[in-house]
Protein backbone atom coordinates (compact mmCIF):
# COMPACT_ATOMS: atom_id res chain seq x y z
CA UNK A 1 0.00 0.00 0.00
CA UNK A 2 1.32 3.46 -0.88
CA UNK A 3 2.29 5.65 1.49
CA UNK A 4 2.89 9.05 1.39
CA UNK A 5 4.70 11.96 3.67
CA UNK A 6 3.88 15.70 2.88
CA UNK A 7 4.74 18.50 4.93
CA UNK A 8 3.20 21.88 3.53
CA UNK A 9 4.80 25.21 4.80
CA UNK A 10 2.51 28.38 4.48
CA UNK A 11 4.42 31.17 2.72
CA UNK A 12 1.80 33.94 2.77
CA UNK A 13 2.94 37.09 3.99
CA UNK A 14 0.48 38.81 7.15
CA UNK A 15 1.60 41.46 9.11
CA UNK A 16 4.64 40.36 10.81
CA UNK A 17 4.42 37.19 8.12
CA UNK A 18 7.57 35.87 6.73
CA UNK A 19 8.65 38.58 4.58
CA UNK A 20 9.88 40.12 7.92
CA UNK A 21 10.22 37.52 10.40
CA UNK A 22 12.70 35.75 8.25
CA UNK A 23 15.04 38.82 8.24
CA UNK A 24 15.78 37.81 12.21
CA UNK A 25 18.29 35.08 12.19
CA UNK A 26 17.14 33.61 15.79
CA UNK A 27 13.87 33.05 13.88
CA UNK A 28 15.25 31.56 11.06
CA UNK A 29 16.88 29.16 13.08
CA UNK A 30 13.76 28.12 15.14
CA UNK A 31 11.64 28.11 11.67
CA UNK A 32 14.37 25.79 9.94
CA UNK A 33 14.46 23.53 13.69
CA UNK A 34 10.60 23.19 13.54
CA UNK A 35 10.57 21.48 10.02
CA UNK A 36 10.53 17.51 10.12
CA UNK A 37 12.79 15.36 8.06
CA UNK A 38 12.21 14.97 4.61
CA UNK A 39 13.84 13.66 1.39
CA UNK A 40 12.88 15.94 -1.17
CA UNK A 41 11.67 19.72 -0.99
CA UNK A 42 9.36 21.34 -3.41
CA UNK A 43 8.13 24.83 -3.60
CA UNK A 44 5.64 27.40 -5.44
CA UNK A 45 7.38 29.03 -8.22
CA UNK A 46 6.99 32.69 -6.69
CA UNK A 47 9.76 35.21 -5.58
CA UNK A 48 8.49 34.64 -1.93
CA UNK A 49 8.60 30.97 -2.14
CA UNK A 50 11.86 31.54 -3.53
CA UNK A 51 13.30 34.03 -0.50
CA UNK A 52 12.31 31.87 2.22
CA UNK A 53 13.73 29.03 0.61
CA UNK A 54 16.92 30.56 0.10
CA UNK A 55 16.49 32.12 3.76
CA UNK A 56 15.89 28.89 5.29
CA UNK A 57 19.15 26.74 3.25
CA UNK A 58 16.08 24.28 2.10
CA UNK A 59 16.98 23.32 -2.11
CA UNK A 60 13.57 23.50 -3.47
CA UNK A 61 12.71 22.40 -6.88
CA UNK A 62 10.02 24.99 -8.15
CA UNK A 63 6.61 23.10 -8.58
CA UNK A 64 4.22 25.20 -10.88
CA UNK A 65 1.15 22.76 -9.91
CA UNK A 66 1.92 24.44 -5.95
CA UNK A 67 1.69 27.94 -7.71
CA UNK A 68 -0.74 30.22 -5.68
CA UNK A 69 -4.65 30.98 -6.43
CA UNK A 70 -5.14 33.13 -9.49
CA UNK A 71 -6.63 36.08 -8.19
CA UNK A 72 -7.05 37.73 -11.92
CA UNK A 73 -8.19 41.47 -11.87
CA UNK A 74 -7.99 41.25 -7.44
CA UNK A 75 -4.75 40.58 -7.77
CA UNK A 76 -2.68 43.12 -5.37
CA UNK A 77 -5.37 44.95 -3.89
CA UNK A 78 -6.46 45.54 -0.77
CA UNK A 79 -9.53 43.58 0.37
CA UNK A 80 -11.28 46.64 1.99
CA UNK A 81 -10.75 48.34 -2.00
CA UNK A 82 -12.25 45.34 -3.27
CA UNK A 83 -15.37 45.22 -0.66
CA UNK A 84 -15.94 48.64 -1.67
CA UNK A 85 -16.14 48.26 -5.76
CA UNK A 86 -17.00 45.18 -5.92
CA UNK A 87 -19.38 44.06 -2.80
CA UNK A 88 -21.52 42.07 -4.48
CA UNK A 89 -18.68 40.00 -6.30
CA UNK A 90 -16.29 39.52 -3.40
CA UNK A 91 -19.55 38.03 -1.17
CA UNK A 92 -20.15 35.65 -4.12
CA UNK A 93 -16.26 34.37 -3.91
CA UNK A 94 -16.22 33.35 -0.71
CA UNK A 95 -19.58 31.98 -0.67
CA UNK A 96 -19.65 30.03 -4.14
CA UNK A 97 -16.60 27.55 -4.58
CA UNK A 98 -17.45 27.83 -8.44
CA UNK A 99 -17.23 31.84 -8.72
CA UNK A 100 -14.60 33.61 -10.28
CA UNK A 101 -15.91 37.54 -10.24
CA UNK A 102 -11.82 38.94 -10.51
CA UNK A 103 -11.73 36.58 -14.28
CA UNK A 104 -9.16 34.47 -12.56
CA UNK A 105 -9.09 31.21 -10.62
CA UNK A 106 -12.43 30.34 -8.45
CA UNK A 107 -11.30 28.25 -5.16
CA UNK A 108 -13.18 24.83 -7.00
CA UNK A 109 -10.22 25.06 -10.00
CA UNK A 110 -7.96 25.22 -7.53
CA UNK A 111 -9.15 22.45 -5.13
CA UNK A 112 -9.57 20.38 -8.40
CA UNK A 113 -5.58 20.99 -9.21
CA UNK A 114 -4.55 20.69 -5.62
CA UNK A 115 -6.02 17.14 -5.15
CA UNK A 116 -4.83 15.98 -8.68
CA UNK A 117 -1.51 16.70 -7.42
CA UNK A 118 -1.70 15.11 -4.47
CA UNK A 119 -3.25 11.87 -6.00
CA UNK A 120 -0.06 12.03 -8.17
CA UNK A 121 2.35 11.82 -5.54
CA UNK A 122 4.71 8.47 -5.43
CA UNK A 123 4.62 6.48 -2.12
CA UNK A 124 7.96 6.63 -0.48
CA UNK A 125 10.01 10.12 -0.10
CA UNK A 126 9.11 12.22 2.63
CA UNK A 127 8.04 15.85 0.30
CA UNK A 128 8.54 19.60 1.78
CA UNK A 129 6.61 21.90 0.17
CA UNK A 130 7.11 25.80 0.62
CA UNK A 131 3.49 27.10 -0.94
CA UNK A 132 0.95 29.53 -0.08
CA UNK A 133 -2.06 29.26 2.29
CA UNK A 134 -4.44 29.27 -0.52
CA UNK A 135 -2.79 25.96 -2.04
CA UNK A 136 -2.64 24.33 1.39
CA UNK A 137 -6.12 25.30 2.05
CA UNK A 138 -7.11 23.28 -1.11
CA UNK A 139 -5.12 20.27 -0.16
CA UNK A 140 -6.75 20.42 2.84
CA UNK A 141 -9.92 20.06 1.69
CA UNK A 142 -9.15 17.22 -0.46
CA UNK A 143 -7.69 15.54 2.52
CA UNK A 144 -9.99 16.08 4.85
CA UNK A 145 -12.92 14.82 2.36
CA UNK A 146 -14.65 18.28 3.35
CA UNK A 147 -16.99 20.28 0.68
CA UNK A 148 -15.35 23.44 -1.44
CA UNK A 149 -17.05 25.38 0.53
CA UNK A 150 -15.70 24.94 3.74
CA UNK A 151 -12.13 26.60 2.50
CA UNK A 152 -12.54 29.76 3.75
CA UNK A 153 -12.76 28.27 7.30
CA UNK A 154 -9.77 26.19 7.12
CA UNK A 155 -6.94 29.10 9.11
CA UNK A 156 -3.40 28.40 7.66
CA UNK A 157 -1.05 31.11 9.56
CA UNK A 158 1.79 32.06 7.97
CA UNK A 159 5.07 29.64 8.78
CA UNK A 160 2.71 27.50 10.17
CA UNK A 161 3.11 23.73 8.68
CA UNK A 162 0.10 21.07 7.57
CA UNK A 163 2.05 17.67 7.56
CA UNK A 164 -0.52 15.40 5.37
CA UNK A 165 0.24 11.31 5.80
CA UNK A 166 -1.74 9.33 3.27
CA UNK A 167 -1.61 5.88 4.95
CA UNK A 168 -4.10 2.43 3.76
CA UNK A 169 -6.09 4.88 1.46
CA UNK A 170 -6.86 7.71 4.03
CA UNK A 171 -5.29 10.71 4.77
CA UNK A 172 -4.61 12.38 8.39
CA UNK A 173 -3.32 15.75 8.91
CA UNK A 174 -1.70 17.99 11.57
CA UNK A 175 -0.88 21.32 11.90
CA UNK A 176 2.10 22.80 13.49
CA UNK A 177 1.63 26.59 14.58
CA UNK A 178 4.33 28.91 13.50
CA UNK A 179 6.80 29.04 16.63
CA UNK A 180 7.51 32.81 15.38
CA UNK A 181 5.93 36.10 16.46
CA UNK A 182 2.78 36.89 15.08
CA UNK A 183 3.06 40.38 14.17
CA UNK A 184 6.35 42.65 14.64
CA UNK A 185 6.28 46.07 15.57
CA UNK A 186 7.09 48.35 12.86
CA UNK A 187 10.27 49.87 12.01
CA UNK A 188 11.64 53.31 11.98
CA UNK A 189 9.25 55.00 9.17
CA UNK A 190 6.73 52.59 9.34
CA UNK A 191 3.12 52.79 10.17
CA UNK A 192 1.76 49.64 11.89
CA UNK A 193 -0.25 47.70 9.31
CA UNK A 194 -4.11 47.72 9.04
CA UNK A 195 -6.33 45.02 10.26
CA UNK A 196 -8.10 44.49 6.57
CA UNK A 197 -11.76 43.46 5.97
CA UNK A 198 -13.08 41.39 8.89
CA UNK A 199 -15.10 38.45 7.45
CA UNK A 200 -17.51 36.52 9.12
CA UNK A 201 -16.48 34.77 12.73
CA UNK A 202 -14.77 32.12 11.86
CA UNK A 203 -12.95 33.09 8.67
CA UNK A 204 -8.97 34.13 8.72
CA UNK A 205 -8.84 37.85 7.83
CA UNK A 206 -7.92 38.14 3.86
CA UNK A 207 -5.43 40.49 2.45
CA UNK A 208 -4.78 40.10 -1.53
CA UNK A 209 -2.33 43.68 -1.54
CA UNK A 210 1.22 42.09 -1.65
CA UNK A 211 1.65 38.76 -3.02
CA UNK A 212 5.42 38.76 -5.44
Amino acid sequence: MVTVRLTMLCATATPGGPDRVLENESVVTAVRAALPPYTRALRAPSTRCARIAGALAVDATPEETLRDLDYGAWDGRPLRDIAAADPHGLSAWLTDPEAAPHGGESVARLCDRTAAWLAALPGGPVLLAITEAAVIRAALVHALAVPARAFWQLRVPSLSTVTLTLRDGHWTARLTPPSVPRRLPPTAGESAPGTGLPLPAGRERLCLAGRP
